[in-house]
């Protein structure tokens, strides 16, 4: 068992606390056991799983799948849970993973972009959201926050692992392409004249979601064919973007649903 928090291992977890980290090592964290059996369901392999004696006697079956599946399987004490892990009362797993979302993503019919979203809680419940809506797939700026933030897959419900996701180097060439195709280019703005529920979403659709407070680019905005917004109650200034997606996403589904 690992006790010491002065262990190489126990170090290089906690490096990967930090987004510089984890991209440098193209590694990243998996805390908690809602997450650990959804990378399963799907065939991840695990690096590295450390998880406490309490946690592998309550969890059995799945320990013995982990040891068919990682690399290495390390039980730990308490402490060094809690030194690994990123939240304050951990449920006793934390593995490693390779980084995972690489691949390109493609829409025919719904797809979101999210421009510098900031909040990874903000931006795990989207995920979330998304794949409930059955959107294609997300397309996220650079300046995003970490798809890999623990926060982001705590936040995602496990969702994290269903969505095709792909960070953009230069959104507006990707979403200029993509309407070239036939694409529908359907930005969010608090200033337009049309609401949200008056688009037709049974055509091919891109929808724009940007930053909690600036909103859209100017670069995005030129590229939209309609401008939409969500009515507000008077003195209300805004929602919150990721309430905003929600309904963005769940009227579009409506319309399919017809």
């Amino acid at each position: 068992m690992l006790t010491s928090l002065q262990n190489p291992l126990v170090k290089q977890l906690r490096k990967l606390h930090r987004t510089k980290e984890r991209r440098e090592q193209q590694v990243f964290l998996l805390e908690g056991t809602h997450l650990i059996e959804e990378a399963l369901l799907i065939g991840v392999s695990f690096l590295t799983v450390c998880c406490t004696e309490i946690w592998q006697a309550q969890h059995l079956e799945l320990f013995e799948q982990l040891a068919e599946r990682s690399d290495r399987l390390e039980l730990v004490s308490p402490e060094v849970m809690k030194a690994i892990a990123t939240t304050v009362e951990p449920d006793g797993i934390v593995a490693t993973i390779e980084q995972f979302h690489t691949r390109s993503v493609e829409f025919s019919q719904l797809g979101l972009v999210l421009e510098t979203i900031q909040d990874p809680g903000n931006l795990g419940t989207i995920i979330r959201t998304a794949a409930a809506a059955g959107v294609e797939g997300l397309w996220l700026s650079q300046d995003c926050a970490d798809i890999e933030n623990p926060k982001v897959l705590r936040s995602s419900a496990g969702q994290w692992f269903r969505l095709p996701m792909s960070v953009r180097s230069d959104l507006k060439t990707d979403i200029a392409i993509a309407k070239s195709k036939g694409m529908q280019i359907i930005a969010t703005v608090p200033t337009a004249t049309q609401t949200y529920w008056k688009i037709d979403f049974s055509k091919p659709s891109l929808i724009l979601m940007g930053n909690e407070g600036a909103g859209l680019s100017p670069e995005l905005l030129d590229l939209a064919d309609v401008q939409v917004t969500i009515p507000l109650a008077e003195g209300v200034e805004s929602l919150n973007v990721a309430i905003a997606t929600a309904l963005m996403l769940y009227e579009a589904r409506r319309q399919h649903n017809q």
